[in-house]
């Protein structure tokens, strides 16, 4: 791919990438953006080759219908490994999370690895719940980074000319705060990450109430990463 000519020349993926605005509002982790997007790819047995396409919420939830298309276009094979990578906008809500459980059941020879942008309705006990099942019935989810923003800009967004390596640097903190709320959910704690919005000027405020079982249970460098700690740390 010549990094002068942007993807679209002579990329047979062209036709499934993203706009770099649709990538940049749908997966800024700082906007309460009600859409979900969804870029996956998929790879079968020992084969190379990646297979990879988008999509977006309709009348259902992307999750879904990501499920109800693969499985009616795809067979698979209980003696073919297939890989799953999905990166969403949105984490699943409970109810994809339960659709997301019951696919792996009835495909053993898939696995999943779920990169996030946000947390959906994290405050919510049957979510919290889901992912947390999802995380227990062998899912991993993580919060999207630089590197997977980077990864996902060159290979599901149709950028510019010239511009492979121009992905939207989006402040740290933010997947750092997400990071943190994650590991309270998958490790079982109560929320530390409460998320409010004043829609009279569209501001959205991110705040961090820690307690005790907090502290003594996240691991000390996600902690550190908020600049919330500083070392040395003794836990009594």
């Amino acid at each position: 791919m010549a990094s002068d000519r942007g993807p679209s020349a002579g990329d047979a993926t062209s036709r499934r990438r993203i706009e770099p605005w649709e990538f940049e509002v749908f997966f800024d982790p700082r906007e309460l953006r009600k859409e979900t997007c969804l870029l996956y790819e998929l790879q079968w047995g020992r084969s190379r080759d990646t297979w990879r396409h988008t999509g977006k919420n309709t009348t259902n939830h992307v999750e879904r219908n990501f499920l109800a298309k693969i499985t009616s276009e795809r067979h698979f094979h209980p003696s073919v490994h297939c890989s799953i990578v999905w990166f969403l906008s949105w984490s699943p809500c409970w109810e994809c999370s339960e659709a997301i459980r019951e696919f792996l059941d009835q495909h053993p020879s898939v696995t999943l690895v779920i990169y996030v942008a946000r947390l959906f309705q994290h405050m919510d006990p049957q979510n919290r719940q889901g992912l947390r099942d999802l995380v227990n019935h062998g899912v991993t989810i993580q919060i999207m980074g630089a590197p997977e923003y980077d990864y996902c800009w060159r290979n599901f967004v149709n950028y510019p000319p010239g511009k492979e390596a121009h992905w939207p640097r989006f402040p740290p903190v933010w997947m750092t705060l997400y990071a943190l709320e994650l590991h309270c959910i998958i490790l079982g704690l109560p929320p530390c990450l409460k998320i409010s919005r004043r829609c009279q000027n569209q501001l959205t405020f991110f705040r961090l109430t820690l307690q005790n079982c907090h502290y003594q249970t996240i691991p000390p460098h996600i902690l550190l990463a908020t600049g919330l700690i500083q070392l040395p740390v003794i836990y009594r």
